[in-house]
């Protein structure tokens, strides 16, 4: 591919998915091929109407999927992480904080929001730390040098908060616009011209090669 970014690839994404985490291999690699842009949206699908006490039962099926995961990608989810995060008592699965502060990261680092998201789900899913708490939150951006963004977390504005429902509203109708179901979810192609489609969730589980092939096609 040419030198400079002439595609742009949008990530549609949760930051508590665990498919999505399973991709982190392959974003990150996507993200480092010249002539590839990677956007990131979140959709918030675990966040608002989406968040849930995380109670025992629920814990247990996150668990099993979790595992399942982990043997079809090779990606770990530790026992810190289900001792920790799942079995927390009155524990929240709410994505909402995540995405706040990855926003906080698109409004002060733009460049470092991929590398941001992958920091958040090492930190939930391999060191066990709950990243629906704003505090872990901050802690982890500020391990990055993202101190702008962590000092945003410990403090959000008005205005960080619109700037999330707005990145949420947009990529939902994003989705939706591109008949997409679930996430991780790739968007490519032209938005000015409408010709945009969907690479499901099986290009970023499978070979790295065909996903490029699939990419430069858009």
């Amino acid at each position: 591919m040419p030198s400079t970014p002439t595609v742009t690839v949008t990530y549609l994404f949760d930051p508590l998915c665990g498919w999505c985490y399973a991709a982190a291999p392959v974003l990150a690699r996507l993200q480092a091929t010249p002539g590839v842009q990677v956007v990131l949206a979140p959709t918030g699908l675990f966040a608002g109407a989406g968040a849930r006490p995380m109670d025992a039962q629920f814990a247990a099926y996150a668990w099993s999927n979790d595992q399942r995961i982990a043997q079809l990608t090779g990606q770990p989810f530790s026992q810190a992480y289900r001792e920790q995060v799942l079995g927390q008592p009155a524990g929240r699965f709410d994505s909402g904080p995540a995405t706040l502060a990855l926003t906080a990261v698109a409004q002060t680092e733009p460049a470092r929001e991929l590398e941001a998201l992958h920091a958040l789900q090492h930190a939930r899913y391999v060191d066990g730390r709950d990243t629906a708490a704003p505090t872990v939150l901050a802690d982890v951006l500020s391990a990055l040098g993202l101190h702008a963004a962590a000092a945003l977390v410990r403090q959000p504005t008005d205005a960080l908060r619109a700037a999330m429902l707005q990145r949420v509203a947009a990529a939902r109708a994003e989705m939706q616009a591109l008949g997409a179901q679930g996430v991780p979810q790739l968007a490519v192609g032209d938005a000015a011209t409408g010709r945009r489609r969907v690479l499901g969730s099986q290009a970023l589980h499978g070979n790295f090669d065909t996903l490029l092939q699939q990419v430069a096609q858009a």
